[in-house]
């Protein structure tokens, strides 16, 4: 049913077919998110239109709204939010790290306080699997720990804990049309990212996820930890690298053999007025776009740019039009899927490591600053 098949390699990278219950992946792909069984601002026939094939939904927080076992009585995620292509939920490992300041962890579990009510909720590895069984995604995750990569007193032991959950997540999963994935931590310690590797690898899970990457540490650190880890994965599953989604990280990514990405970046910039652009991040408040008959980016065949001009665009930015989130959004989001495609090709026909100046040098000002 999870069958995954390298159908080519260039250098580390890798073009593969990962077949779910609710579809074929075709590999590498990037995951827009819907933390809330929704990618912000988009419809999902407006994500079937811009090429998305896979979506992320957030284990926590549909948890606490509007609850799991509400979704499994509405039919699983997939009729709940009508997206009939293949799901990937997160395990709450996350929230452990970006809640640290309001949650309790230790051996067993964490404590969350709930950022709706109040309210204190026990995540161990049965309970988060046991929520995402419900939720009925197609790919999920073991419960983790992310940590701050630059404590390093304390990575060895959230290392240790994801480990022991990692095993605990294996025995409580009775779901055989649900990909269980383990997931790698060690922060950007080598040698614990590699042992970490291996002991994930050792284990029956049906996919690698690399977490406690793209929280703080450089982008050195993070290519250092992909490359070193890389010898130690199993060829014959695919590799989800979480939470990371700049053209350049993916470009990036997939030069060092990962192949499933998923990133809020997309719409989080849209809903903040900003634009992917092969020039460089755009932004759209700008008033040199007052004016400007062009699309956002010329040659892009997204709806935005093929209907729309970057006059209107900013006309709605500034008139605070809900509209401009959602044609920023689809743009964005078409330009990261595309862009994976586009990879894809290339990988097929044994060109992509030599291009990859070339695509770094397209999409590279992407990744923190905005030009006008």
């Amino acid at each position: 049913m999870f069958e995954f098949d390298i159908k080519a390699k260039n250098g580390l990278a890798r073009a593969g077919i990962f077949h779910t219950p609710h579809g074929v992946l075709n590999t590498p792909v990037f995951a827009p998110v819907g933390t809330q069984a929704t990618v912000k601002t988009v419809t999902p026939d407006q994500l079937s239109e811009l090429g998305a094939s896979l979506v992320l939904s957030n284990t926590y927080h549909l948890y606490l709204r509007p609850g799991d076992k509400l979704i499994a009585k509405m039919g699983g995620l997939h009729a709940f939010m009508q997206w009939h292509h293949p799901i990937l939920t997160d395990s709450g490992g996350y929230q452990v790290f970006s809640l640290a300041n309001t949650r309790k962890i230790d051996a067993d579990g964490v404590i969350f306080k709930s950022h709706i009510d109040g309210s204190t909720h026990r995540f161990t590895p049965e309970k988060s699997i046991q929520i995402q069984e419900n939720l009925g995604a197609d790919i999920i995750m073991a419960f983790d720990e992310c940590a701050d990569p630059n404590n390093s007193e304390y990575i060895q032991l959230a290392m240790q804990r994801t480990h022991d959950w990692a095993e605990r997540s294996l025995k409580a999963h009775t779901r055989e049309d649900q990909a269980l994935f383990g997931i790698v931590q060690g922060g950007v310690d080598l040698e614990m990212r590699v042992g970490s590797a291996d002991f994930i690898s050792s284990l029956p899970f049906l996919g690698i996820a690399i977490g406690g990457l793209s929280v703080g540490e450089t982008k050195k650190d993070m290519h250092r930890v992909l490359e070193i880890i890389n010898s130690h994965l199993p060829e014959n599953k695919p590799r989800y690298l979480m939470g990371v989604g700049t053209p350049e990280d993916l470009i990036n990514g997939i030069s060092r053999g990962i192949d499933i990405f998923d990133c809020v970046l997309p719409t989080r910039l849209a809903r903040h007025h900003s634009a992917f652009s092969k020039q460089g991040r755009l932004n759209m408040m700008n008033a040199t776009f007052a004016s400007d008959p062009l699309p956002i980016d010329d040659g892009c065949h997204c709806y935005t740019c093929q209907t729309f001009t970057r006059a209107y665009i900013r006309h709605l930015v500034v008139a605070k039009e809900m509209l401009a989130g959602t044609l920023l959004s689809i743009h964005n989001l078409h330009a990261l899927v595309e862009l994976v495609k586009e990879i894809r090709e290339m990988i097929l026909a044994g060109i992509f490591e030599e291009n990859v100046p070339m695509l770094l040098d397209r999409w590279g000002n992407n990744a923190n600053r905005e030009k006008q």
